[in-house]
């Protein structure tokens, strides 16, 4: 070891010393003793690791109770922290999808707070079941004779399966085998569940004989899956669920169908673009229909399955539904946002999903232009700000084609860098509260539809 390596180790304090200064007495108090030690150490260590590799002490070494604080709130920050999503998708599966209506977030509350009746009846005083409350609102709004509900419609397809067609024949449209999120496809589901996967059709073009030529005395079920993340035109034809319930009842066989993100109420009626509705497959005579809980419907991660009774109970009774039921937390925010759907005439304000989806493009335009003279004032002299339109979508696989017309505020380097308009976003990713655009056509682009917190933004990025 050099002298000055050793003049160096030297100055390296105590973890004792330390402790003992009156400048960790509030980190203390804070964190505690055990944490504060365990972290003085790793300290200490990287400190000598300094000193070996570069013969320098650590920038740091003036002020160790600065970096301690720094490193224990750095630490401490929350793995989900909320954002400003300005990515012009308002389902975000990247950023939780479905924002929580007020309803909802009151009564996880309640329920994290106090034992709950989740799998308790109070009029016999025995166990129930902790679909029974939401299954009978599931029916009221979906026509249903019973509902069951499980962590996520992937789960929900997949209970499906493996109740109704274990070692069975499942035929499908060639044209329906879709791949979700994460490389997730209905083939491999299909294994998952112990079925055989029976395509028929081509890519484009499915006629109802398709199915009828391939049913076997091992066919345990069709199955119809909607393409929501994804849009085929041309020279197209597919079998509708009327005709393939003809079919099933014809043959003996139950129909099923996977929805996605299917949603509770006529889009239409919002001026938004239509999306199958599970009402009206179960009028159809669909057996068994799976939706997911946190995209159009707006609420928590969930897999809803509703239809026929008898094959609902089959699906409470298999083994798998333990291992993919919901918690009473998800159930009380389902609840919660399943009641709104009894008030129609409110819907579109108290649903934070249906809400963001109609805002109107001028609101969002003007919305832009108030926000505009403060941001120009504090990132002019390096950007061009404009107000410009813009399209957003839905996102999460929901009506993938459809877009939303709205604007955007646009930041244009002025040097005409682009890595001057990548420091600028992760510059506001890293923010408290991050703030999440787009880059694209050499501009930063702040898509507004989904910004509600105007006064957040602003303190955000003036700070």
């Amino acid at each position: 070891m050099t002298t000055d390596a050793r003049s160096l180790y030297s100055q390296l304090p105590s973890t004792d010393r330390l402790l003992h200064d009156a400048s960790f007495s509030h980190l203390l108090r804070q964190f505690g003793h055990t944490r504060l030690v365990n972290l003085l150490r790793q300290m200490l260590d990287d400190a000598r690791e300094a000193v070996r590799v570069s013969q320098q002490l650590p920038q740091w070494h003036s002020d160790w109770a600065a970096e301690a604080g720094r490193r224990l709130n750095v630490s401490d920050a929350s793995a989900l922290r909320p954002v400003f999503n300005l990515t012009g998708t308002v389902l975000h599966t990247n950023l939780g999808r479905a924002q929580q209506a007020e309803e909802a977030v009151a009564a996880v509350a309640r329920a994290m707070r106090s034992p709950v009746t989740l799998e308790y009846d109070p009029d016999s005083a025995g166990r129930g079941h902790r679909d029974r409350a939401l299954a009978s609102l599931l029916c009221e709004l979906t026509g249903a004779e019973d509902a069951c509900i499980v962590n996520n419609n992937a789960a929900a397809v997949l209970l499906m399966l493996a109740a109704c067609a274990s070692g069975a024949e499942v035929i499908v449209s060639r044209g329906e085998l879709v791949e979700i999120g994460g490389a997730f496809r209905i083939p491999d589901v299909m294994r998952q569940a112990g079925c055989r996967l029976v395509e028929v059709g081509t890519t484009n073009r499915t006629h109802l004989r398709d199915y009828r030529e391939a049913v076997t005395d091992n066919t345990g079920l069709l199955m119809k899956v909607h393409t929501s993340n994804y849009h085929i035109e041309g020279f197209t034809k597919a079998v509708s669920e009327q005709e393939l319930v003809a079919l099933g009842d014809e043959l003996g066989l139950p129909v099923v169908a996977d929805l996605g993100s299917g949603s509770l109420v006529d889009l239409t009626d919002y001026g938004l673009p239509a999306e199958p509705m599970p009402r009206q497959l179960i009028a159809d005579g669909v057996s068994l229909v799976s939706f997911s809980g946190d995209k159009l419907l707006g609420g928590p991660q969930a897999g809803i399955i509703v239809g026929r009774r008898a094959l609902i109970e089959r699906l409470q009774r298999h083994p798998l539904k333990r291992a993919l039921r919901a918690d009473k937390m998800t159930l009380a925010a389902l609840e919660a946002t399943l009641m709104l759907y009894r008030h129609p005439e409110t819907l579109a304000s108290r649903l934070p999903t249906l809400r963001l989806l109609t805002r109107g493009a001028m609101e969002i335009e003007q919305q832009a232009r108030r926000l505009k003279p403060a941001l120009e004032q504090r990132y002019g002299a390096a950007f061009i700000i404009d107000v410009e339109p813009c399209l957003s979508q839905i996102g999460s696989g929901s009506l993938p084609v459809d877009r939303l017309p709205g604007a955007a505020l646009t930041f244009t380097p002025r040097d005409g860098k682009g890595s001057s308009l990548a420091a600028l976003a992760q510059g506001w990713r890293r923010l408290a509260q991050p703030v999440i655009g787009r880059i694209g056509d050499g501009r930063l682009w702040l898509d507004l539809r989904c910004l509600e917190d105007e006064a957040g933004l602003l303190e955000m990025l003036l700070s």
